[in-house]
């Protein structure tokens, strides 16, 4: 690895801090439809494509040593959108609001005068309480998305393959965007100042409010506040920061070491629906097509005398134990929903302990008697 970090923060004295300001997709859900089928028990005989290929996990490494391999071929889950969750706070949890919140891929016409016509978007329903309280829902991945997870190609069966040459060479990680003018599924690394934040929506006149949820390398989690839903039709809501200084002379510039800091990163955690308690409850249905970010670069990337990490190694070993508490912590929570799942009842109806003629003898008695009775 030729290629370390350099702080950003001299040249930018230099040249204006305008010149490395960057717009990157930071996901979009129209690359998260399922194109592959992962068994989701013994039984599962269906071909119904159910996971994203790009984006499948595998969690079994979080499983123990009480599963055979069978069972750990199952433990698989991926970013496609039928797969996120709606988490209710307490004053909206109850029994049918969890059972009929939930997450969807919505198809777009092919009609509809939008460039993504014919793809599939996220789709939300949100089932708010009736009374007057406040109340607010998070959409969520159905996994922390791992920053710094190997990238690799996964087969049709959602087994991660080796990493190619070409892979390791790429020096990006597996939500990370595939090129610089591509969108991610959900990373994007080198990332200084957010400068603004948009996100393309469909409005159904709903008056809540919309926030942005990301997480940084640090462990931060915030909330960027987007503006409220009450219009009709394809949107793009946008925040800009109001802290955001554009003339470089007035910022206060800190110095760091090049080496061996963390390239700093964003990652998507959800986008986050408050309801008033003034306002309607009951069903909220929206629709997510991306979330985009315009960001001031943290660190250039230039060449120097000395392959720093090829000879230290400190940020690979940083990365990869990082990389694996993140996937520990999915997989416990994966792996208690798969066991939840194998128990879960599959019976529709109940065995009759009458013959089979039974139930149709007495329809039929039933109606002579009715009709005697008629006459």
């Amino acid at each position: 690895m030729k290629k370390t970090l350099v702080l950003s923060a001299a040249a930018m004295m230099l040249v204006g801090a305008n010149s490395f300001a960057k717009e990157s997709t930071l996901i979009d859900f129209s690359l998260l439809d399922a194109d592959i089928h992962v068994k989701m028990s013994e039984n599962d005989e269906s071909s119904e494509p159910n996971e994203n290929k790009r984006t499948v996990m595998d969690y079994s490494i979080a499983a123990g040593a009480t599963y055979d391999q069978e069972q750990k071929s199952l433990m698989k889950t991926s970013l496609y959108m039928a797969e996120w969750e709606v988490e209710l706070n307490s004053s909206a949890r109850n029994v049918n609001a969890l059972a009929l919140s939930q997450v969807v891929a919505a198809p777009v016409r092919d009609s509809a005068k939008v460039p993504f016509a014919g793809q599939k978007v996220m789709g939300v329903r949100v089932v708010f309480p009736t009374g007057a309280s406040n109340a607010n829902a998070k959409i969520v991945p159905p996994f922390s998305i791992p920053a710094y997870a190997e990238l690799a190609t996964a087969d049709d069966n959602g087994d991660r393959q080796e990493p190619t040459d070409e892979e390791k060479a790429s020096g990006r990680t597996l939500f990370e965007a595939d090129s610089e003018d591509t969108p991610a599924y959900g990373v994007v690394k080198n990332v200084g100042t957010i400068k603004s934040i948009a996100v393309t929506t469909m409005g159904m006149n709903f008056p809540h409010g919309l926030y942005v949820l990301l997480g940084d390398t640090d462990g931060n989690h915030r909330r960027y506040f987007m503006g409220y839903l009450g219009f009709d039709g394809w949107k793009t809501l946008t925040w800009n920061n109001p802290e955001y200084i554009s003339e470089v002379r007035t910022r206060e510039i800190r110095v760091y070491p090049i080496y061996p800091r963390g390239l700093p990163f964003v990652k998507f955690e959800g986008f986050q629906i408050t309801r008033d308690a003034a306002h309607i409850g009951d069903d909220f249905i929206g629709y997510f097509k991306d979330v985009k970010i315009i960001y001031d670069k943290a660190e250039l990337t230039t060449e120097r005398d000395i392959a720093d990490e090829d000879l230290w190694g400190i940020v690979t070993r940083k990365e990869k134990a990082r990389q694996n508490a993140e996937m520990t912590k999915f997989g416990n929570k994966q792996v208690v929903r798969y066991l939840e799942r194998s128990k879960q009842a599959t019976e529709a109806t109940f065995t009759s302990s009458l013959n089979a003629d039974s139930d149709s003898n007495a329809q039929s008695n039933g109606g002579a008697a009715a009709d005697s009775d008629a006459k």
